[in-house]
């Protein structure tokens, strides 16, 4: 049996590449938008429901509101993860569902979008790193064919996506920049980071750490510099997945 998180095979990507990527839309029947998105072998299903009403909190508004909820299932990692009780994420969880929720609603105009919300939800089938990027390109995609429901069946009027938007981790491993890190390269790395963009090359989020050691400004500019170069190909991806 493979261990936590790991994979069977040994990474042999050049450190300037991404995991090949997959795009399923319409994995689901019932969701307004469903994908299953793959990098490598992380394989995330987002659903986008569409509801035509607001949160209570919102409703005097009048505006739209986008929100993401992320969970794993028990064997999408080895051993085994306790499935949660009584409907409650735990904090890895809870900060990545936040992550979702703030880089989609950053290219949604919630005045187009009206008195309706799209609720986000990723699913984690198999985890080998970037679960978090991969919920974000995924639910973008979602998010656009839960948009065209919504206006097909009159619900508004107008598109209220903004831009598009798609994320990419980075790192440092023994001291050099490394581009989208799966488990065992998660594990290695000494600087961890998630960058997400719009396809107008403006920074919706930027999460860097230094698990191992500290990086520098030049180490930074290069994770970003490799992350901004992902984001392209992802975009690209996302666009041609759509049929745009």
């Amino acid at each position: 049996m493979a261990k936590r998180g790991t994979t069977k095979k040994i990474t042999k990507r050049r450190a300037t590449q991404l995991r090949p990527i997959r795009i399923q839309r319409g994995f689901t029947d019932n969701a307004a938008g469903s994908v299953l998105f793959e990098m490598g072998r992380t394989r995330v299903l987002c659903t986008a429901s569409f509801d035509n009403k607001l949160p209570q909190w919102r409703q005097e508004s009048g505006l739209g509101w986008v929100t993401a909820e992320y969970s794993m299932l028990p064997a999408s990692i080895n051993p085994r993860k306790p499935r949660s009780r009584m409907g409650h994420t735990d904090g890895r969880g809870t900060e990545i569902q936040r992550v979702v929720g703030r880089a989609l609603r950053a290219v949604v105009d919630f005045e187009k979008l009206g008195p309706n919300t799209i609720y986000l939800d990723c699913d984690v089938l198999q985890a080998d790193g970037g679960t978090r990027t991969a919920a974000i390109n995924g639910s973008y995609i979602a998010l656009v064919d839960a948009v065209r429901y919504g206006i097909k069946q009159g619900f508004i009027r107008e598109n209220p996506v903004t831009a598009q938007v798609a994320a990419v981790s980075a790192g440092i491993i023994k001291g050099k920049a490394v581009l989208d890190l799966d488990y065992e390269r998660d594990r290695q790395a000494e600087v961890d980071m998630n960058v997400a963009m719009t396809d107008e090359g403006r920074f919706v989020e930027i999460q860097g750490t230094g698990e191992q050691n500290t990086f520098s400004a030049e180490q930074l500019e290069k994770m970003l510099k490799l992350a901004r170069r992902g984001i392209k190909q992802i975009l690209a991806l996302q666009k041609k997945g759509m049929k745009i």
